[in-house]
Parts: C-alpha cells; structure tokens; sequence
C-alpha cells in the first residue's frame, strides 16, 4: 500500500512547508473564489427542483405502463442531483449562515432522497479531515470492500468471495449504495449520533411513506416492484461513481503530513468540461474541494490551474486524469488489495 511518505519521498518539502497553505489561501482570496454564488445556487436549485417535480408529475400522469422504466432512470438521475445539492448545503458552499444550510440540507436529503443528512455530514466531515487515512477515514473503513491489504485477509463465505473478486464486483455492488445510505441513515438514528433525531426520523419516515404510496397507487405491483429496483440501482450507481474517482487508489496517508500535502496528494482530479462538471457536481476538481471545502462549486474550475500550479512551484504531486483512467486505476487497486485474499485462499484449499 502506498503511502505519503513514500509517495513524496522524490519532492523536497519547500523551506516554509508549515505555511504553504496559507499561501495559497492567499492566492485565492485575492482571486474572490471563496465568495458565494447566489445567481448560480438560485439556477442549479431551481434547474434540479423542476427535474424533482417533473420526474414525479410524469410518473402520476404516464400511470400503469412499464414506461415507468424510463421515468425511473430519469428520477435516479435526478436523486444523486439532489444528493449533489445537499453535498454542497453540507459544506456551507450555498449560504452564509449555518441555519439555513441545515434546514435546506434535511429537506434534501432525509424528505428527497430518504438520506439522514445529519449522519451523512458528520460521516463526511470525518473523511475530510483525514482522507484515505485506514483508521480515520469512514470511507475506507473495512466493510462491503476494502482498501487496505491487511484487512484484505481471513475473510470467509461472502465477504470473502467479494474480496477476491472486489474489482470485478465494484460497479455491480454500487447499485446497492442507495439501498446502504437508508440503512445506515436508520442505524446513526437509533444509534444517537444524529442531532436531531426526531426531526430527521419524522422527514424519513414521510419520504418513505410517500414514495411507497405513490408506487402502489400509480403501479400493480409487479411493475411497482420494477421501479423500485431499478431507480434505487440506478441511484447509487450513478452516486457512486461521482464518488468514486476521487480518492480511490490514491495513496494512504502516514500521519505526518501538514495540510496541504495531506489533501493534495489523497486525492484525484477528474479532466472534463461543463458537462462532466454538471454530472458530478463539482467533485471532479476533488483537490481544490478537499482544499477549500467552503468554496462554492463553479468556481471550483477557476481554482484548479491556480492549485497545480503552486503545487508544482513547491514540488507537490498532483494528480489529474480523465474519468475512464480514474476508474482504471481504482478498479486496479482493488484488484491489488485482493491479491493477499486470493493467494490466501489458493494455499488454504489449492485453487
């Protein structure tokens, strides 16, 4: 497993290492990039609001009709959109205050999508201060898969099937994300470390009731069924793979890093346009969000060349490539990880 001592072995830390990021910070306060976006948040709020609302009104009015397929798909899109949003009310990008970011992000996440926002934000907020760290960061936490070798071995039955063969099974797995994020948003409520449960409970429960509702109402139940499984597989793939390109792969940190170097070098840049900018929200510039995680979305873009090039002016790594090469890499790491499983297994029974 690579880690950032090793990955930044060949680059000499420059004279003033402590205060390289507040360098850069400086470059780009003096930019305005840390300044809201009101026009922008207004657009992108009212442009997903109508993709909601139009997803659901072509539901009720194309009624019984295995169509319903494509308004599933439509709506999956439309759901990581909303999830997108609250990322980015989570991370005060949108408003001032913190207040109305809640308020915003709970209507988003728990009624919207059926997402505790409260258990997801304190999940991310975790793996912002310490990315790709094995025992700090939730993100790479040994579960379904797992990104660390170690943890890689004296896995049985299923999980250990999936360990071997992780990479294979990485996309086929993600179309159970949505279906993961509702139980784990149930498990942080009962668990208590939501901070306000019952408001989060209740807004839930009435995304739950009125999404099962209106499947059973509009749909007999074996296309309700259909709808249910492919809109839910189709959102946490599609939210997963915004997800995914970005520290994936990427080296593990060694715990001595100062700011700067501990989020530049855990993560990767996705290249792409507007459209790859719209489809993953930003996230695709995932170096300048880890870096100034307030700075609102659009100007995200404006950042990058200003980042690489201090990055390269101190003798940083930075990390950059296309969408596809992400998944490559990823997909390769796993695989790696999987190595120890699968050599275990062949010495333990010989195939």
């Amino acid at each position: 497993m690579t880690t950032l001592t090793s990955a930044t072995a060949a680059a000499p830390r420059a004279a003033t290492a402590g205060s390289d990021f507040a360098v850069l910070a400086r470059r780009i306060n003096a930019e305005g990039l840390m300044e809201r976006r009101a026009a922008y948040y207004v657009a992108r709020i009212s442009v997903v609001a109508l993709m909601f609302l139009g997803g659901w009104t072509a539901f009720f009015l194309i009624g019984s009709s295995w169509w319903q397929m494509v308004t599933a798909a439509f709506l999956a899109i439309t759901f990581t959109q909303v999830g997108l949003l609250a990322h980015d009310l989570a991370h005060r990008q949108v408003f001032r205050t913190k207040r109305p970011g809640e308020i915003a992000g709970r209507i988003a996440g728990n009624l919207g999508i059926g997402m505790s926002y409260g258990w997801w934000m304190e999940k991310h907020t975790r793996h912002h201060n310490n990315p790709n760290h094995d025992d700090l960061d939730p993100d790479v936490a040994p579960e379904v898969l797992i990104w660390a070798t170690e943890s890689a071995l004296g896995r049985r039955g299923l999980k250990g099937f999936v360990t071997r063969h992780q990479a294979v099974l990485f996309f086929p797995l993600l179309t159970l994300l949505a279906v993961d994020l509702k139980i784990s948003s149930v498990k942080a409520l009962r668990g208590g470390i939501v901070k306000r449960p019952r408001l989060e409970s209740a807004l839930l429960i009435m995304h739950a009731a009125g999404y099962l509702a209106a499947l059973l109402i509009v749909l007999p139940p074996l296309p309700a069924l259909g709808f249910l499984m492919l809109h839910q597989a189709f959102f946490g793939l599609y939210l997963g793979m915004t997800f995914a390109p970005n520290h994936k792969g990427m080296p593990h940190p060694a715990g001595d890093e100062d700011f700067l170097r501990k989020q530049v070098l855990t993560s990767r840049n996705v290249r792409g346009g507007r459209f790859t900018d719209a489809a993953l929200g930003g996230l695709n510039y995932q170096i300048e969000h880890h870096l100034f995680p307030g700075m609102p979305a659009p100007n995200l873009r404006k950042a990058q060349p200003i980042v690489q090039a201090y990055c390269a002016e101190i003798g940083v790594p930075y990390e950059q490539t296309s969408l596809t090469t992400s998944y490559r890499q990823a997909l390769r790491y796993l695989h790696q990880v999987g190595a120890p499983a699968r050599a275990e297994r062949k010495a333990r029974t010989g195939r």
